[in-house]
């Protein structure tokens, strides 16, 4: 069995850069609406709703045997209660929707299965034995070891129904929310009276959303704006009656104009390209807001020769701050580190808007260093936020699952596309061997570094093309140009060149001493002859061997 095989290490591939965004989203608020506004979108977005859970109910009966004439016969029965356009919206969120619920059951069967295994392993283990760095140990006491065992019974039979619903295609949907589902049996925990849950589970239940269209007026049959702001609604065929303008549409009385990427909407509308709509309430605000949305282009890249020529700043992610570090081509560090701090608890608008500012400053930062590219370490907790792996280490657990992996990469790539700069996705591991080989040497009297200082060394020499341990002197009878360069280094190709280095043999520290010894017996035999020779009179040469 391989060193790899023991450790069961994670594969490291090489650096490669990420892609841009590939969808574009703004928003903006529905002002000055009149009531008669607010009771059409109250009354389109009930009846659409309502159509909409009837469609999903539809879809999740037909299970894994759904197939198009099944989609067809779907949307033909809401064409009738609607239109075409808004009948071919629904049944498409509709599949959205239960295609990401099928994407978490498989998610959370794999989540089982690493408790399971876990649970299974520990309790085979004798009570009380230690675990290793790599393995958990046996349970503390008895105790102990029998709750654990009731756990994996629990585990089991979860385990089982998921992966019984799975085979026969069933999935868990809640339109509106679970969590809000929730909270109608814990009001008083929530704060919140039953009218008021009321009205926040119905407004999450609406629907008033439609999908662009390539080729029609400005992008969107079904939710239209004009260059100018105006914005107009197709009616659903019973509620018709409302119109107030041709073609069974309703004009709102609100004009919108999007502040952010406005000129970007504005070149897609008028060239009539695909643009699509939501409209929905803020139950708390009470407030109505449109967002718009397109699909880009796969912005190409820069290569990674082009991201590196200029240097770049490896950024180590953690659960409360940007660590931060500046290396010029040739992998050298640049400066001090610098830090960006965040603040994840909250409400999710305020971790959100604590992670755009922090990448905010550091965008800011890398463009004034004048860097074409970020580097960041491709992180997956996947394996590792099962509870039972590292047992009492809650803390330690916690601190895994409040790292904002897959949310942090999505807004870093997008806001740095907007930024002209690249992002490079670094391999595993950076964190323990920055930590070995630059913590010490960077350290300073004015200087404090971290570890986490060091791994965002570590990140960007690697993203750089370089290893990252530091070159070491050899042998003192092997520092000669004849032999080759005065420092080791080991090629990228070499296997285990990021590893430790082996300690030298006791062997060799003898033959150090004993190469020491002579030469200082040398030194003072030769510096008695000269002071011999110059008491007689004759003139020496003097040694180049120093031995003060």
């Amino acid at each position: 069995m391989t060193e790899a095989q023991k450790k069961q290490l994670r594969a490291i591939d090489a650096p490669f850069v990420a892609l841009g965004p590939l969808g574009v989203a703004i928003r903006d608020r529905l002002r000055r609406l009149t009531p008669e506004d607010d009771k059409v979108l109250r009354l389109v977005g009930e009846h659409l709703g309502h159509l909409a859970s009837r469609d999903l109910k539809a879809r999740c009966q037909d299970g894994g045997s759904h197939c198009t004439d099944r989609w067809a016969a779907r949307k033909r029965d809401l064409t009738g209660a609607s239109s075409s356009r808004w009948a071919g919206a629904i049944t498409k969120a509709t599949h959205d929707q239960w295609a990401l619920s099928r994407r978490c059951q498989l998610a959370h069967i794999q989540g089982l299965e690493a408790g399971v295994r876990m649970l299974m392993h520990r309790l085979s283990l004798p009570v009380g034995e230690k675990g290793t760095k790599r393995a958990a140990g046996g349970y503390r006491s008895k105790g102990e070891w029998f709750y654990k065992s009731r756990r994996l019974t629990i585990l089991e039979h979860r385990l089982d129904v998921a992966r019984a619903d799975r085979e026969a295609g069933v999935v868990h949907v809640v339109r509106g929310g679970r969590k809000l589902l929730g909270n109608r049996h814990n009001l008083e925990a929530t704060q919140l009276t039953e009218a008021q849950w009321r009205e926040r589970w119905e407004a999450q239940r609406w629907f008033l959303q439609a999908d662009g269209e390539s080729g029609k007026r400005y992008g969107n049959e079904t939710i239209r704006i004009t260059p100018d702001g105006e914005v107009s609604i197709k009616l659903p065929a019973p509620l018709v009656d409302l119109a107030n303008s041709k073609h069974g549409r309703y004009v709102l009385a609100s004009k919108v104009a999007f502040a952010h990427r406005g000129q970007e909407w504005a070149d897609r509308i008028d060239t009539d390209r695909a643009v699509a709509y939501r409209i929905h309430y803020d139950v708390e605000r009470g407030r109505w807001y449109l967002t718009a949305s397109w699909q880009r282009p796969v912005i190409q890249t820069i290569g990674l020769e082009s991201a590196r020529a200029k240097g770049m700043i490896g950024v180590d992610t953690n659960a409360d701050h940007f660590a931060a570090y500046r290396l010029d081509p040739h992998g050298n560090p640049v400066g001090d580190p610098h830090r960006f701090s965040y603040d994840l608890s909250g409400t999710a608008g305020h971790r959100d808007a604590q992670i755009r500012h922090a990448i905010t400053q550091l965008l800011h930062w890398a463009k004034s260093c004048g860097v074409a590219a970020i580097a960041i370490e491709n992180l997956d907790f996947t394996a590792e936020k099962t509870r039972e792996k590292h047992g009492r280490k809650k803390r330690f657990r916690q601190l895994i699952s409040g790292i904002p992996t897959g949310k942090l990469k999505a807004r870093l790539v997008s806001m740095a596309a907007e930024s002209g700069l690249s992002i490079v996705a670094d391999p595993a591991y950076t964190s323990m061997w920055g930590d070995q080989h630059w913590r010490k040497p960077m350290q300073t009297p004015h200087r404090k570094m971290s570890r986490h200082d060091a791994a965002g060394i570590a990140i960007g020499r690697r993203a750089l093309g370089h290893p990252i341990r530091r070159r070491t002197a050899p042998p003192p009878q092997h520092q000669s140009d004849a032999a080759g360069h005065r420092t080791v280094q080991a090629r990228p190709g070499t296997r285990g060149r990021e590893g430790t280095r082996p300690p030298v043999t006791d062997r060799a520290h003898d033959a150090r001493r004993r190469a020491g010894t002579q030469q200082g017996t040398r030194g003072t035999s030769a510096s008695k002859t000269v002071r011999d020779a110059r008491s007689a009179g004759q003139w020496v040469q003097d040694s180049l061997l120093h031995t003060d």
